[in-house]
């Protein structure tokens, strides 16, 4: 059996869900042949561990069939039919819906074929996805989510069953990655000392809240003006994330260094980690933030709740006041005792055991 692991685009930007789906594919037989395409973007820096990579170089308006494009969606289809039947792929990794929809139809002919839609975050399903996904028999199609909150939400949306693979990664082999606080601090050109430090992870997009966490950051240094904020990503919003905060007269007080490919190495430079995401599938940062040892100051969302319950830390998206309370609160408390409940509430070592069962029931279902 050959796997074909169908991403939607390479880059940085998606840098976390290719990490889901690098640890889905390392749950599969050693011997099995697991090949990788890219539909849009560049494979460098992303999927170089998942055998070989053929990148179509398609655009969005293709992939959609926006505007003449429309026109050579058969065009388009043919070529995956011909490129799929002409290899020895059985089973089909999809990241996603806009995957899915390109993919899909092609299957329709080609009933050798298995696929497994992986749903990594919140998406629009339109009336033609439902029929899309009811033309495919169960035994050719499984649908799958990263969270149970974001399963049940495309259940009741599609009314077809979604499997729960809820995302995991191995503690053992993230923790041997992870530098020491004064090794971290070093590497982002923070003080070494005790001076406090919230670090957050992500694209630099309206819907991971960063605007927020800065207006908040900037009430919070009234009671502890010696803290620092750092945010790992890019994004579209970096302009008016630097703007503002160059008004607030914040320049050396928050820095925004880019993506950092080694930046899952870095939390130890953390006293807490903030994730004030507006949606979330799941949220890998926190997952790595408590292996890390590091404690989780997050958006209320029910995929929070899910995964640290009563151990978690949160404040109401969007609301700086809310932010910068919660950051106030977690700045007076034991940090480390903090961190130790919510490690235990994650059970990382479970969750991960449960995630690879769960991969590896997924992939084998498809046979």
């Amino acid at each position: 059996m050959s796997i074909l692991n169908v991403m939607w685009s390479g880059g940085a930007a998606y840098a976390s869900v290719h990490k889901v789906h690098l640890q889905i594919l390392a749950q599969v037989e050693p011997a099995t042949p697991i090949n990788t395409w890219l539909l849009r973007g560049s494979a460098r820096g992303c999927v170089a561990e998942i055998g070989e990579t053929r990148e179509w170089h398609l655009s969005s308006n293709q992939l959609k069939g926006r505007r003449f494009w429309k026109l050579l969606t058969l065009w388009m289809q043919a070529r995956f039919y011909y490129a799929l039947n002409q290899s020895d792929v059985r089973v089909l990794l999809l990241d996603g819906l806009g995957t899915a929809r390109a993919l899909l139809p092609v299957l329709k002919k080609l009933p050798q074929l298995r696929a497994v839609v992986l749903f990594h975050g919140a998406t629009r399903i339109s009336a033609a996805d439902r029929k899309l996904f009811s033309q495919l028999p169960a035994s050719q199609l499984t649908l799958a989510a990263v969270s149970q909150t974001l399963a049940s939400a495309l259940e009741a949306d599609l009314q077809i069953p979604v499997v729960t693979l809820r995302s995991a990664l191995d503690p053992l082999a993230f923790r041997s990655r992870l530098l020491s606080r004064e090794q971290a601090r070093a590497r982002l050109q923070l003080p070494v000392d005790n001076t406090p430090v919230v670090g957050a992870v992500g694209r630099l997009v309206g819907k991971k809240g960063f605007a927020c966490l800065i207006e908040a950051f900037a009430k919070t240094l009234t009671q502890h003006p010696q803290l620092r904020l750092v945010i790992i990503g890019e994004g579209q919003a970096r302009a008016a994330l630097e703007a503002r905060v160059n008004q607030l007269g914040l320049r050396d007080k928050v820095l925004l260094p880019g993506n950092l490919e080694d930046a899952a190495t870095l939390f130890r430079a953390f006293d807490w980690i903030a994730i004030p995401s507006l949606e979330e599938g799941l949220g890998l940062i926190l997952q790595e933030a408590v292996m890390a040892g590091v404690p989780v100051l997050s958006s209320d969302l029910a995929v929070f709740r899910e995964q640290l319950a009563g151990a978690g830390r949160y404040a109401t998206p969007e609301d700086v006041t809310a932010w910068s309370e919660a950051l106030i609160q977690a700045l007076g408390v034991a940090s480390e005792s903090v961190a130790a409940a919510q490690f235990t509430v994650l059970s990382p070592d479970d969750a991960w055991l449960e995630f690879s069962q769960v991969a590896r029931k997924l992939l084998s279902c498809a046979k």
